[in-house]
């Protein structure tokens, strides 16, 4: 039984999802290539509104935190211009759509951005390089970051401010910072990424100190009921775990809870997975320390993730790729219809 999947849910006084299915942030690379959305993309998203709340692609913050080819941005007027077109077929669908707030930190390459600039610089905490090679173009190999100093911090902190009240202008409904997956704000909660002795790194307190300036900066631009956040506790793609990663969090999820976000969203591929370190999955160690809305995710399905509703595991379900391959996900669930089944060609088209 899917039922609960298709009862109201109210994240707040401000907005209320038609139902408990989120589309979940799925990179296509198809914005042109000053990083505007295009029309296609609009199309794309409209046809997806059903979704009680649509979770956007990573848009990018600024120049520097872009490391795929032709992901979206939400810096330059174009860009913004853009999302417009987005964010109204939604709409106009009956919709409603979050942008993902995204740098990529570490993981990003001057290849997008340097226009000729060779002292182009790579952000992260610390001078650590991922190993490995950009998806897509794999010619260009991750180079060692620079190690962020307090007047980059404070740039990136206004910087992720500035692009949440873009996103609202753009007509987007709120947003969520992307703080999961290795990306920036998750290389601050890593042992295994953030090295740092100051006052952004080696204890709990200090390296929750970056995501949370980023996350009470968006909050006072846009307001807590629009913010959400996502984050990976389980650290398993682009950062390697490590036990100490426990404490980080631990002292992150009351500090979260005591801000009232939009929702809470787990970063996570697989959620049957179990980390020692956590003591179980991502989503049972998040929900056993965090008391308000939140979004599971990782293979799912909407027998799976009603039954888990259910349980009380988590509040709201993300799905991705049933989402590529099926456009009326959620009518074919409700039919209880049999649904497209998901092959990597897809990601060459916007469909």
């Amino acid at each position: 039984m899917t039922r609960t999947l298709f009862t109201p849910y109210a994240l707040n006084s401000t907005i209320t999802l038609n139902n408990r299915i989120l589309m979940a942030p799925l990179t296509r690379s198809m914005a042109d290539d000053d990083l505007v959305p295009t029309q296609a993309m609009a199309q794309y998203y409209g046809r997806r509104a059903e979704a009680g709340l649509i979770i956007s692609e990573g848009v990018i913050i600024r120049p520097d935190g872009q490391g795929y080819p032709n992901t979206p941005g939400i810096f330059s007027q174009a860009q913004i211009e853009g999302w417009k077109n987005v964010t109204a077929a939604v709409h106009n669908n009956g919709g409603k759509i979050f942008a993902q707030l995204w740098h990529t930190g570490r993981v990003a390459h001057p290849y997008f951005y340097q226009n000729g600039n060779a002292d182009a610089a790579v952000l992260a905490p610390s001078a650590i390089a991922l190993e490995g090679t950009v998806p897509r173009m794999r010619e260009l190999t991750y180079i060692t970051p620079k190690a962020a100093n307090a007047i980059d911090i404070a740039g990136l902190v206004a910087d992720y401010a500035q692009a949440a009240e873009n996103a609202i202008a753009a007509g987007f409904d709120g947003i969520e910072i992307h703080g999961a997956n290795g990306y920036l704000i998750d290389q601050f909660l890593h042992h295994d990424t953030n090295k740092r002795s100051d006052e952004y790194g080696a204890t709990p307190e200090n390296m929750v100190r970056f995501p949370l300036a980023v996350l009470d900066a968006i909050i006072n631009k846009i307001g807590n009921d629009r913010t959400g956040l996502r984050i990976s506790p389980a650290a398993y793609f682009n950062v390697a775990g490590d036990h100490k990663d426990r404490a980080v969090f631990d002292h992150l999820l009351p500090e979260l809870e005591k801000r009232n976000l939009a929702y809470l969203h787990i970063g996570i591929f697989d959620d049957s997975v179990e980390y020692d370190y956590l003591g179980g999955s991502a989503s049972s160690y998040v929900r056993a320390n965090y008391g308000k809305t939140l979004v599971g995710v990782g293979s799912y399905n909407a027998q799976t993730a009603s039954s888990a509703i259910n349980a009380d595991k988590f509040d709201l379900i993300a799905i991705g790729r049933p989402f590529i391959a099926n456009p009326d996900y959620v009518a074919k669930v409700q039919k209880n219809e049999a649904l497209v089944e998901y092959s990597d060609e897809m990601l060459l088209s916007l469909v």
